[in-house]
């Protein structure tokens, strides 16, 4: 805040005198009891800020939907219950405290039984039914620093409390003729942790390097992977001495866990860690729902008359697929092994407001995410022929939607992810105006945001119906995938320097697939919003079928993407960029030209 804007002899503003920008928060008002005190230091917690007020809004300072799970679940710990959807309509510490309650989980909520048969969830089942031969390897890993002088009898009793406390790492999966793949999640104690862990002794390496190390070592991790003997966590201890830090390579089936899994997985292992070195007993944070409940009331839902009504919207999205494809992919040549990679990251400059572009805009951070990338993909579209404007790609999202009462997965291991259809229709838009970042980019971005918006609980019924209920996936039935598929994985820290924490020598969480496993999409785009010292950086991890697509036509999908999203961060630093729509205000029967003509009466009587 300045009192006067610096001005030249001329009287011009001096741009040489302003002061460099300051993009944290301002201090907002202090907490004024202890429930504002406590969601005011969880808010700094989870968006990694010193400091939070009471009126600050927990989107516009970093948060997102994966954020907000993990704000409820580290609300639980301290004692306090709130739901995702609470931050989602209520957004500030001042709003959120009027509404907290002490935990009383203990005495309101029914217990369940965690283990024995599972159901498989739509994600599960789909992959099981796609996924040929790489369903025994398919996993995510992360890669850990391991203090000096880690003990192997510690390590190892802390792997078998963290295997032990979450039901889902002891997931068992038979193969029978009658009943196809039978899931049990076996009980505590029954796997041996000592299986699940392999010292690799690095000590003669003055400084390891660590990224050949992965390399030679990592399918020792993958193939150690056996479901059908539940083991589906292996943990390889690079072991560089008494004096040295090692690492710690935990890599788990992905049938298993998803990426809001490795925030719950990651501080318990620390925890159990530094108890057993301790000599004491490890005293983990209680878990909330089984997967196994949760798997039960989905199966429950798909069958829910209100579900089932929603047939005809997913298949006014899924789109007509009645003329010539794109492509088409062939299982037999389009596979891991065969694809093509593409790792860009973008100007932390440009990523810093990109992330201060969706409160002036009325949106998420999603929203304008896709917005930019269904624009990328119509260009791409008119350079092979398509110029119908009407843009489809499969949407992934973490699937932990809070639709039941009594229940809460913020601390539940498991693979909750959703795959849903998503049509835009950008007829009447424009492209080369809107990538120039005028107005219409704002109708795109609106476009999208409706769309988006207009599909309940985040698209979790398209699997649900597609998947659990034989009816409707007979009237869903797709005959070719949608050719690309967009996933958000969010924001991720900055690596740390302390003792279990992830590093940077080789990327963040990562997915390991068998090179027979076939491609799902011809184009797949992966990105995250990765935090440095410096400041954000968004990354895009770009993966297409190389047999299809030669890399300079995926470069420039991807420059296009970075081009729209350029623009859009322009478009929204304009004056009366945020236009408001009908999502906007749920309670008015309003459609957009409505909207649009109030907008423009008032402002032109501003």
């Amino acid at each position: 805040v300045l009192d006067a804007l610096p001005l030249s002899p001329n009287g011009k503003l001096d741009r040489a005198a302003l002061p460099a920008p300051d993009y944290q928060p301002q201090r907002g008002l202090e907490p004024r009891n202890p429930q504002e005190a406590a969601l005011a230091a969880l808010f700094a917690e989870v968006l990694g800020l010193s400091h939070v007020g009471i009126e600050d809004n927990f989107f516009e300072l970093g948060g997102d939907s994966i954020r907000s799970i993990q704000l409820v679940s580290r609300a639980r710990q301290k004692g306090w219950l709130i739901k995702p959807r609470d931050i989602f309509s209520l957004k500030t510490v001042e709003a959120l405290a009027s509404i907290v309650t002490r935990d009383q989980r203990d005495n309101d909520m029914p217990l369940h039984a965690a283990t024995g048969n599972v159901l498989a969830t739509p994600v599960m089942r789909w992959f099981l039914k796609h996924g040929g031969q790489g369903v025994a390897t398919f996993h995510q890993s992360v890669l850990l620093r391991a203090p000096a002088n880690t003990s192997l009898a510690s390590l190892t009793a802390a792997l078998q409390e963290v295997i032990d406390h979450h039901d889902m790492l002891r997931l068992k999966m038979e193969r029978t003729d009658a009943q196809g793949d039978q899931l049990t999640v076996q009980e505590p104690g029954q796997i041996d942790a000592s299986r699940c862990l392999l010292r690799i002794d690095v000590s003669g390496h003055a400084s390891p390097d660590w990224e050949a190390c992965l390399q030679q070592h990592q399918h020792a991790a993958q193939d150690g992977l056996a479901l059908h003997d539940a083991i589906t966590l292996q943990a390889l201890w690079f072991d560089a001495g008494a004096q040295h830090e090692g690492r710690l390579l935990l890599a788990a089936h992905h049938m298993v866990v998803d990426s809001v899994s490795w925030s719950i997985l990651i501080p318990d292992l620390a925890q159990a860690y530094e108890a057993h070195a301790a000599g004491r007993a490890a005293d983990l944070p209680p878990k909330t729902t089984s997967f196994r409940r949760w798997s039960e009331l989905l199966h429950a839902e798909a069958l829910a008359p209100a579900r089932v009504d929603e047939i005809g919207l997913w298949k006014r999205m899924l789109g007509d697929d009645s003329s010539a494809p794109l492509f088409t992919l062939d299982p037999l040549l389009d596979r891991v092994g065969t694809s093509a990679e593409l790792s860009l990251r973008w100007p932390i400059t440009l990523t810093r407001e990109l992330l201060q572009s969706p409160a002036r805009l009325n949106g998420h951070i999603n929203e304008l995410l896709l917005t930019a990338f269904a624009l990328a993909l119509a260009r791409w579209q008119a350079r092979v022929g398509d110029v119908s404007r009407s843009v489809c790609f499969d949407l992934e999202g973490h699937g932990r939607e809070d639709i039941f009462d009594g229940v809460d997965v913020s601390r539940t291991v498991g693979w909750f992810t959703s795959v849903y259809p998503v049509c835009v229709p950008l007829h009447g838009v424009d492209l080369a105006r809107a990538m120039s970042g005028d107005e219409a980019m704002g109708q795109a971005f609106r476009i999208v945001k409706e769309q988006l918006r207009s599909l309940p609980d985040h698209g979790l019924a398209y699997g649900l119906l597609s998947e659990l209920n034989a009816h409707a996936a007979d009237a869903l039935h797709r005959s070719r995938p949608a050719p690309a598929s967009f996933n958000y994985l969010g924001r991720f820290d900055a690596p740390g320097t302390s003792a279990w924490c992830p590093t940077d020598d080789a990327g963040r969480l990562a997915s390991g697939s068998d090179p027979s496993m076939p491609l799902f999409h011809g184009i797949a785009l992966n990105a995250l919003v990765e935090e440095s010292d410096d400041g954000p950086c968004l990354v895009a991890h770009w993966n297409w079928a190389a047999r299809l697509f030669e890399r300079h036509d995926m470069t420039s999908l991807a420059d296009d993407w970075f081009a729209a999203l350029e623009s859009l961060v322009a478009f929204a630093s304009k004056p009366q960029s945020a236009s408001l729509t009908p999502s906007d205000m749920p309670l008015l029967s309003m459609n957009q030209d409505d909207i649009d003509y109030l907008e423009s009466l008032y402002a032109s009587r501003d």
